[in-house]
């Protein structure tokens, strides 16, 4: 895994990005490691010069659902969800995931 996705395996975690949210956006990326679709949108996301927050959904089925409950952003795998200010402020998923169109959104947040 690049050095630029970072694992969000447990609630901690998750809390922890829901907080760095009040200063700056956040990506988090929900992927399945088993659909082609989720593996072209990590491709594209590996272009990102920001952080990307992975959520596996494989291994972290629950951070995925708390992380709909928190946000009201229903469930889709692949899906970049942008957190501003502990909300979900922007999401995407499957073929409209796009490096350029997540940095457009990053930067309308900034």
């Amino acid at each position: 895994m690049a050095k630029k996705f970072f694992k969000v395996n447990d609630r901690q975690t998750l809390e922890s990005l829901i907080s760095d949210s009040r200063t700056k956006p956040v990506i988090i990326f929900k992927h399945s490691n088993t659909c082609g679709v989720s593996s072209s949108a990590y491709r594209e996301l590996e272009k990102l010069d920001d952080q990307v927050n992975l959520v596996e959904v494989q291994s972290a089925r629950d951070i995925s659902r708390e992380l709909a409950s928190l946000t009201g952003v229903e469930h889709e795998t692949p899906q970049v969800i942008i957190l501003r200010n502990g909300k979900a402020v922007w999401n995407i998923s499957h073929f409209g995931i796009r490096a350029a169109e997540v940095m457009k959104a990053v930067q309308s947040y900034t």
